[in-house]
């Protein structure tokens, strides 16, 4: 467990490098909303890649069966990362950057509970 905790944070953060970075080009072009939703899609396949190989690695489920389940999870997670970040961004006027940080904060320890014990459940 202590293992696939260190791999989940890597692969987390990786994954969450490319969301904040996809934003970042995103943000003057679209609504940052949208420029959220392109960031989470894009850090989607980062994600469910590296969890996959590293954070989950002894998993015994097929890829068609953790994929789908991986899904339901990923978009639980921005789901609640959408909501956190609209709330900040809009209602409480913080800059989109940290509205963001915040957001993605909020949600990842959800994912990486509904990740261990649904997604990649042994």
């Amino acid at each position: 467990m202590k293992k696939s905790a260190l791999w989940f944070v890597i692969v987390g953060t990786l994954a969450a490098l490319t969301h904040m970075a996809v934003f970042f080009l995103a943000q003057s072009r679209m609504w940052p909303e949208l420029a959220n939703a392109l960031g989470f899609a894009v850090a989607f396949v980062v994600s469910f890649a590296g969890h996959r190989r590293l954070s989950f690695a002894d998993t015994s489920t097929s890829m068609g069966h953790s994929l789908p389940r991986f899904a339901v999870t990923a978009l639980a997670g921005f789901a609640s990362n959408e909501a956190v970040f609209v709330a900040l961004l809009r209602g409480l006027a913080l800059p989109s950057m940290l509205a963001l940080i915040a957001a993605m904060l909020f949600a990842a320890g959800q994912t990486f509970v509904l990740g261990r014990f649904w997604a990649f459940r042994r």
